[in-house]
Formats: C-alpha cells, sequence, structure tokens
C-alpha cells in the first residue's frame, strides 16, 4: 500500500514538472520569436539602425532574450539536475542579473529619449544620437557591473575553494550568501529604482505638460512614458520575489512547487512578454516593417511616425 501511494506521488510529481517545464519552455520560445522577428526587422532596415530610438529599443530586445534564456535554463536545471556545479552557477547567475539590472535602466533611458524629442525638439539631433546611444548602452552595463560584480568578490574573499567545488541548488541566496552580498544588494536595488523612478517621473510630467498644448506626438510620448512605467513596475517584481514567495507560501502553505512556478512566470516571464508588445508592436513605424518580414506582408513603408 504504501509502496503504491510512493509510486503514484512519483508519478504526480513527474507530470507535474513536465507541466511546468513545458509551459516555461513554450513561452519562452513564442517570447523569443517575437522578439527573434524584431531583431530581424531592425537589422534588416537601415532607416531603423539609424535611429537612436530603436537602437535603445532593440538593445532591451536583445537583453529580455539573453534573460529570457539564461532564466528558463536555470528553471529546467532545478527539475533536471537539482543541483550545479557553484563555479557554474555563478556564471549563469552574473549574467542573469546583469541583463535584469539593464531592462528598468534601459526603459528609463528611452523615457529620456522622449522627453528630448518632445521637449527639447531642436536638440534632438545633436543630443539623441547614434554614438551616445551606445553609449548610454555602454554605460548600463558598466552600471549593472558595479551592481553585481562586488558579490562575485565577496564569494572569493569569504568562501573556501572547496564551495566553488562543491553543488548547489542554483538561487542568488545560496551562492551569493554572505551578508554583505545581501546588503550590498538590497542597497543597490534601492537605489537603482529611485533613480529609474526619478527619471520616469521628470520625463512623464514635463512630456505631460507640453502635451497639454495639443501636439500630437507629445501626447503619444506621454503615453509611452507612461507604459515604461507599467513595464518598471513589472520588472520591480524580481525585486520583491522573496517576499511575494513568502507571503504566497503562508496564503498556501501546501502549494509550495506552485508557488514557486507562479512567482517565477511572474516575475521573469510576463515583463519579458510585455516588453516587445507594449513598445515594439505597439510603434506603427516598426509593427510595418515587422508585418513586412514575419507575415510576408510587402506594403511600402511611408515617412517615420514618432511614438506610435
Amino acid at each position: 500500500m504504501n509502496v503504491s501511494g510512493s509510486y503514484q506521488e512519483q508519478e504526480s510529481w513527474y507530470r507535474d514538472a513536465f507541466i511546468k517545464n513545458l509551459t516555461v519552455v513554450l513561452l519562452g520560445i513564442v517570447i523569443n520569436y517575437i522578439n527573434g522577428g524584431m531583431v530581424h526587422t531592425f537589422h534588416r532596415e537601415e532607416v531603423l539602425r539609424e535611429n537612436p530610438r530603436y537602437v535603445l529599443f532593440i538593445h532591451l530586445v536583445v537583453n529580455d532574450m539573453i534573460q529570457l534564456f539564461i532564466t528558463i535554463s536555470l528553471f529546467i536545471c532545478t527539475y533536471v539536475f537539482l543541483t550545479i556545479n557553484v563555479s557554474v552557477c555563478c556564471l549563469l547567475m552574473i549574467a542573469a542579473v546583469f541583463t535584469t539590472k539593464n531592462t528598468p535602466l534601459n526603459l528609463a533611458t528611452m523615457a529620456v529619449e522622449c522627453y528630448v524629442a518632445v521637449c527639447l525638439p531642436l536638440r534632438y539631433a545633436t543630443v539623441c544620437t547614434l554614438r551616445r546611444a551606445h553609449l548610454a548602452i555602454g554605460l548600463m552595463w558598466a552600471t549593472s557591473a558595479l551592481t553585481v560584480l562586488p558579490d562575485l568578490f565577496i564569494l572569493l574573499a569569504t568562501e573556501p575553494l572547496s564551495f566553488f567545488l562543491s553543488r548547489v541548488f542554483c538561487d542568488r541566496d545560496r551562492v551569493f550568501r554572505s551578508i554583505y552580498s545581501l546588503a550590498k544588494r538590497d542597497a543597490t536595488n534601492i537605489i537603482l529604482l529611485v533613480i529609474v523612478w526619478l527619471t520616469l517621473l521628470y520625463t512623464y510630467f514635463n512630456i505631460l505638460f507640453v502635451a497639454r498644448s495639443a501636439s500630437k506626438d507629445a501626447k503619444k510620448a506621454h503615453n509611452t512614458v507612461l507604459l515604461h512605467g507599467f513595464q518598471v513596475l513589472l520588472c520591480m517584481m524580481g525585486y520583491v520575489q522573496p517576499m511575494m514567495l513568502k507571503a504566497l507560501i503562508q496564503l498556501f502553505p501546501g502549494s509550495f512547487s506552485g508557488v514557486q512556478f507562479t512567482a517565477f512566470v511572474l516575475t521573469q516571464i510576463l515583463p519579458r512578454f510585455v516588453n516587445p508588445i507594449l513598445y515594439g508592436l505597439r510603434d506603427k513605424t516598426f509593427r510595418r516593417y515587422l508585418k513586412k518580414y514575419i507575415l510576408g506582408w510587402s506594403r511600402p513603408c511611408g515617412r517615420m511616425k514618432s511614438f506610435s
């Protein structure tokens, strides 16, 4: 009787694991298919490659593709291997944190580009150049590096060599487990989010003031920055994931696995699904070119329209 019950529990666990992994993989394929189409469209059209707005956007798309691939790979590893080598986990975790931190920084930079286009139109050509767009992308990666690389140095200084040769369940708090790393993580999260939100609020209210002058482009830019704020809210769920897990586990104490899966989808997949739809597919110019390559539509493309 006990053997039969144990077999049924094991069969239920395998079925549950298969459904969750299949769901995550299918979502990842769909999202990265859409994102891949956008990257393909961007590289095929010179008019997009020469526009700083779309350079920043496509960086967001590529960043999300990398982040999604890494996090889904880690999710699958927790079911297939359960534990992995600490050194491998460190590399994957650093890449995941890099790309996760880049997203709100990228959105804030795109909001600044909207602000310059609407509030300083005469200076747009000199302020928003391709060179400065690439420089902004470099600064994003440098800022993200400053938030995560100290964790690696703290780990090297506080853990013995044997720890790096051991195996562990690949979770950030289990690898970068020093109290200094935890304190630094909370501090850098707060600082980055304050900077991002101040940038979004400043650009939003300035564009809102201009939008009252009945400028059509200003009103569209105002909506765009508002959507950036919504995207940042979704990205923030990744920062509050530990607290979200604790709250959900208290509400559903007998569904730990289901709670973890729900939290993973909400914090890691949903924001990556919303980003290309809210900005890329919403933009009339980009959408017109995207249809041409993905759906085989070959309508002639007119002049670029701002903040569509």
